[in-house]
């Protein structure tokens, strides 16, 4: 460990192998960085300790870059060649940590001991930087296993993108993301990393990173944030749902079928359904699409804000709160429906989380309070719903509190997995285990109406035609049974 100083500062990327990407299942445009305390360095023997009250201690075994030049605004060619070695290094984490400050992993990948470094340095020089291996082992079993032939941001890359704000300089570590296979260790577990280049001569190796896991006595105190998790959090831990433990329902989606009936019938249609169903307070009332003639068809999920409160805002307001972790786990065709107890005197969304809803494939965005940066917000192209624009930051007047709850939007009781669909005359809720129902009636009805409307078109009156009185509907099914 010798041939390892004490680095200024640790800098760590989040994705950057196809491998961990595809497990992850967001791809990034651009590297994104964190930083890690220097005293977070450990050598190769050292322990780490798993906190006390928690239990999910992952371990990623990554490829560590030693920076021998200072490098200031150099380009991705100069990149590599400002690094002087490489090594192996464990980037751990406490996943029951990341809650708090998933924006920074300040406390959940800083603590001591959570980065250790070595055991041996490759000269950089020495190796294709695009031909190196990163292996991982628990207890002997090989657990990661990936080559840097296809990063998606190389080495370089890495450097030059860093160094356009950022003054490298030597003995300055970065840490280049974990393949597949990074998960949970646990007291007792040994867990070793190694870095070599096997085609280059010599096949030079960094040896065995080795750190064993030890349990912690000492409980975290009520002047900080306790340790917490969830199915979510074990499952991104572990690696999938299975290890972790976790049953993970099938969700719910729409066929092209219902998708097609639903489309084609307008929203007034539908509350109409719900109403002879049963539910006639299935309407958001008092939101409106912020571009005309917008269509949106939907799975629900839900974000809850509650009124403001210092307290509350100091505690759940910062950082990666439910509002940004609502936005960030967006899936395709799904409708983020907002509670803002119909308060639209300050924003519930803007601009930057309304595309990256879009980006996700996410179909819309209802809310029963305001939008900032509405003609922004209007131009991306997303199906948007809200009482009204409000050019206030959302600390005003809400705290985002929850995620996928039920929640009551614009009066209507919304539970995740309901199907939303909203047009010009505004949004309605339809409970999951009626949508084929309403979705069949709704088809028989525009087709009765626009049955109706040909014959009103034709000079017909109103009268025992709309609603259908017996003689008009007999003509109907006549009509209906001839062009079946």
């Amino acid at each position: 460990m010798s041939a390892i100083g004490r680095p200024g500062k640790i800098i760590a990327l989040h994705l950057n192998y196809p491998s961990r990407i595809a497990q992850r299942g967001r791809t990034p445009a651009h590297p994104s960085f964190f930083l890690k305390p220097a005293s977070s360095m450990a050598a190769s023997g050292d322990v780490i300790e798993r906190p006390a009250g928690t239990e999910l201690l992952a371990y990623e075994g990554e490829i560590a870059l030693i920076v021998g030049t200072r490098a200031r605004r150099v380009t991705p060619a100069e990149g590599w060649a400002a690094i002087s070695g490489i090594t192996a290094a464990n980037d751990w984490g406490v996943y029951d940590l990341r809650h708090v400050d998933r924006g920074s992993n300040l406390r959940n990948k800083g603590g001591d001991g959570f980065t250790p470094l070595g055991p041996e340095v490759i000269p950089a020089a020495s190796v294709d930087p695009a031909a190196l291996r990163v292996r991982t082992w628990v207890n002997g079993v090989l657990k990661q296993d990936d080559t840097t032939a296809d990063l998606v941001f190389p080495f370089g890359t890495l450097v030059a993108d860093l160094s356009q704000l950022i003054t490298l300089e030597p003995g300055d570590v970065i840490l280049t993301g974990t393949p597949a296979g990074s998960s949970v260790a646990v007291p007792g577990d040994v867990v070793e990393v190694e870095v070599d280049a096997p085609t280059a001569p010599g096949a030079p190796s960094t040896g065995r990173l080795v750190t064993r896991v030890v349990e912690g006595t000492t409980p975290f105190a009520d002047y900080g944030a306790k340790p917490h998790v969830d199915d979510l959090q074990r499952v991104e831990a572990w690696g999938d749902a299975e290890t972790a433990g976790v049953t993970v329902p099938t969700p719910f989606t729409l066929s092209d079928e219902l998708r097609e009936k639903l489309s084609s019938a307008a929203v007034a249609t539908i509350s109409a359904q719900l109403r002879k169903l049963g539910h006639p307070h299935s309407s958001i009332d008092g939101v409106r699409p912020l571009v005309p003639g917008t269509k949106m068809i939907g799975i629900a999920r839900t974000l809850r804000f509650i009124a403001h409160r210092p307290d509350l805002f100091a505690s759940h307001g910062g950082g990666y709160n439910a509002q940004k972790r609502a936005f960030d786990s967006l899936a395709e065709g799904e409708v983020l429906v907002i509670e803002a107890r119909g308060d639209a005197t300050a924003g519930t969304v803007g601009d930057v989380l309304a595309l990256r809803a879009k980006t996700l494939g996410a179909a819309g965005i209802v809310t029963d309070g305001a939008v900032r940066d509405s003609a922004a917000v209007a131009g991306i192209g997303l199906p948007t719903y809200a009482r009204a624009a409000h050019p206030s930051v959302l600390g005003r007047r809400h705290v985002p509190w929850e995620v996928d709850t039920a929640i009551t939007c614009g009066g209507t009781a919304v539970l995740p997995g309901d199907v939303v669909v909203g047009d010009d005359d505004g949004v309605v809720v339809i409970p999951r285990k009626l949508v084929e129902q309403v979705a069949a009636g709704a088809a028989d009805q525009e087709a009765e109406d626009a049955w109706i409307a040909a014959r009103v078109a034709e000079g017909h009156p109103v009268d025992g035609l709309f609603p259908l009185g017996d003689e008009w509907r007999r003509r109907y099914r006549a009509w209906r049974e001839e062009r079946s």
